[in-house]
């Protein structure tokens, strides 16, 4: 069964015949096409939520982000910046001055994406006692 029949309200999630890039798309996470599914993975990727989450206190230079974000690679970091950049949830403002100084922000979709991911990290961090206990049972029956 292919997927539009599995889905018959599936939305478009390509081109429309006028040429027109997006025209009047509604857009699908769950369809495999969908350019909304490429922007989730950039946010909730291993970094993308940390650097989101970092960004929401305010302007960080690279180097800053970097040790905020502990763990993550210089490359990684770039790489993360650049997705998130790319779907306009971070600007990459570079300052004239000598040395030149660059600084990442946050866009409003930035902010208001990062806010709902640090809502989800509350809540994952004030019920980690329980997804603790669930390892450990999970981890105690399977010997």
């Amino acid at each position: 069964m292919s997927e539009s029949a599995a889905h018959p309200s599936t939305p478009i999630t390509g081109p429309t015949d006028s040429g027109d890039a997006f025209g009047d798309l509604a857009f699908d996470v769950f369809a495999k096409r969908c350019p909304s599914r490429t922007a989730l993975e950039n946010i909730t990727g291993r970094w993308g939520v940390l650097v989101l989450a970092a960004l929401k206190d305010g302007p960080y230079r690279f180097n800053a982000l970097r040790r905020r974000v502990d763990g993550v690679s210089e490359k990684m970091l770039s790489q993360t910046l650049h997705a998130l950049e790319r779907d306009g949830l971070v600007i990459r403002d570079v300052q004239q001055q000598i040395p030149p100084r660059v600084e990442y922000r946050l866009t409003p979709l930035g902010a208001d994406t990062a806010g709902k991911l640090l809502d989800l990290v509350g809540l994952l961090e004030g019920r980690m006692d329980e997804v603790l206990a669930a390892r450990s049972a999970y981890d105690a029956a399977r010997g």
